[in-house]
């Protein structure tokens, strides 16, 4: 028997990111375990582990094998973390004290609150101990399969438009299919909060409506690292740094995050793009390259063939692309912002930094750049869209100076 073997079982990992928190937390080797049903059930009755973490669909499913629960695995009725001592099988639930740590670190406040939970799985469960813990004034679970104390959608419109706070405990939103989200937020009037304990895509489409609001908005990264810091806890059977948390959130979110660059055309985003990708170690892609790469035409001959509205269509499908990828650097046409969409996607894994140029120093007359025939089209669109290049902008590099200069001060915002 290996007595020194940790790692994650479930049913599908292949996305799952517990192994290099894992191993930033602990000096061991984290092994990502699929199984099958037929799998788990032998896996189990083996016990050749020291110590494994538990996710989608077996937290349940593990309870039976387990010789004792510590008491927030019994009361949620569900196990994420086994440790094996003399023999015997412990469990323990950390998403309970991983998804506490994010209600405190975001200041939601839960007391006397109305709080909606949208999935009534194993995840759920934990989450609406924390919820009942924090003192909710009522807590309405809304699934799509009814029963087991919760409703539906439907009756979710019709009764609880008034709740102040929304956790998804689904996987809707989950990669690849990020363009869902569980619940339209507009018709809640009374939303505070909106958290989501899925994690890839870094922002989901939930979240991201929720920032867009003005509302608290958080994705489900800072519960997973905390969970497993927990989980590390009971592994090795001591106390770990609570700052070790934040320190290997803030890593992973760094590295996994896309540097998106928006601007006009001639702005230097592919010039910029290109340094910082060298700088961070980033893979550099311009969006216009894989549009000419994906039709097998240039730029200005999709123009010619479909006018504006065609090419916009294509850059639409190749920003929901470039939005599902990690740790990019990438460069978008001038006019990716002129629709929402883009944008949307590709915050939803990507920051954006606006290469402002000043309008004197933009090269009015480009035959790879359809809308920039002359100075004053230039001039016309300049001022069509400094505005939206701003408001999507969560950094602005000036790119007034020399080159070393102004890279020099993009890769301080980026660190």
């Amino acid at each position: 028997m290996n007595m020194k073997r940790y790692g994650l079982i479930g049913e599908k990992l292949s996305h799952s990111f517990s192994k290099e928190i894992h191993e930033a937390l602990a000096d061991y080797t984290y092994d990502l375990i699929p199984l099958t049903k037929e799998e788990f059930q032998s896996f189990m009755e083996k016990k050749d582990f020291s110590a494994i973490n538990v996710t989608i669909p077996y937290k349940k499913d593990v309870i039976p094998y387990l010789d004792e629960l510590d008491e927030a695995a019994r009361k949620i009725g569900a196990v994420n973390t086994i440790v094996q001592r003399d023999g015997k099988l412990l469990g323990f639930n950390t998403d309970y004290t991983g998804f506490l740590y994010m209600v405190k670190k975001h200041g939601v406040q839960m007391k006397e609150k109305k709080v909606l939970i949208l999935g009534n799985g194993g995840a759920s469960a934990a989450i609406q101990a924390v919820t009942a813990h924090e003192q909710a004034k009522t807590m309405i679970i809304v699934d799509v399969i009814t029963g087991n104390g919760a409703i539906s959608y439907e009756e979710c419109f019709e009764h609880h438009l008034d709740a102040q706070i929304i956790i998804n405990t689904s996987p809707v939103g989950m990669y690849p299919k990020t363009s869902y989200s569980p619940i339209d937020l507009s018709l809640f009037h009374q939303l505070e909060a909106v958290m989501d304990v899925v994690y890839n895509p870094l922002t989901t489409k939930l979240v991201l409506d929720a920032k867009q609001r003005g509302l608290i908005g958080v994705n489900g990264l800072e519960m997973l690292v905390a969970q497993a810091k927990y989980a590390v806890e009971h592994f090795l059977n001591k106390s770990l740094d609570e700052d070790l948390i934040d320190q290997i959130y803030q890593k992973i979110s760094n590295e996994r995050s896309n540097i998106v660059l928006i601007g006009m055309p001639s702005a230097g985003k592919t010039t910029f793009g290109q340094l910082i990708a060298k700088q961070t170690g980033k893979e550099f892609i311009d969006m216009d390259d894989v549009i000419v790469e994906k039709t097998g035409m240039t730029i200005p001959d999709l123009f010619k063939m479909g006018g504006e509205a065609y090419f916009r269509s294509i850059e639409t499908e190749a920003a929901i692309a470039l939005s599902k990828l990690n740790g990019k650097v990438i460069a978008t046409g001038g006019g990716t912002i002129k629709y929402k969409v883009n944008m949307d996607f590709l915050k939803q894994n990507g920051v954006v930094f606006f290469i402002d140029r000043p309008l004197e120093q933009l090269i009015s007359s480009d035959e790879n750049r359809p809308l920039s025939s002359s100075q004053e089209a230039v001039n016309q669109m300049y001022q069509e869209r400094i505005n939206l290049y701003r408001t999507y902008a969560d950094h602005i590099i000036e790119n007034d100076q020399d080159i070393d200069t102004c890279l020099q001060k993009a890769m301080e915002k980026i660190k």
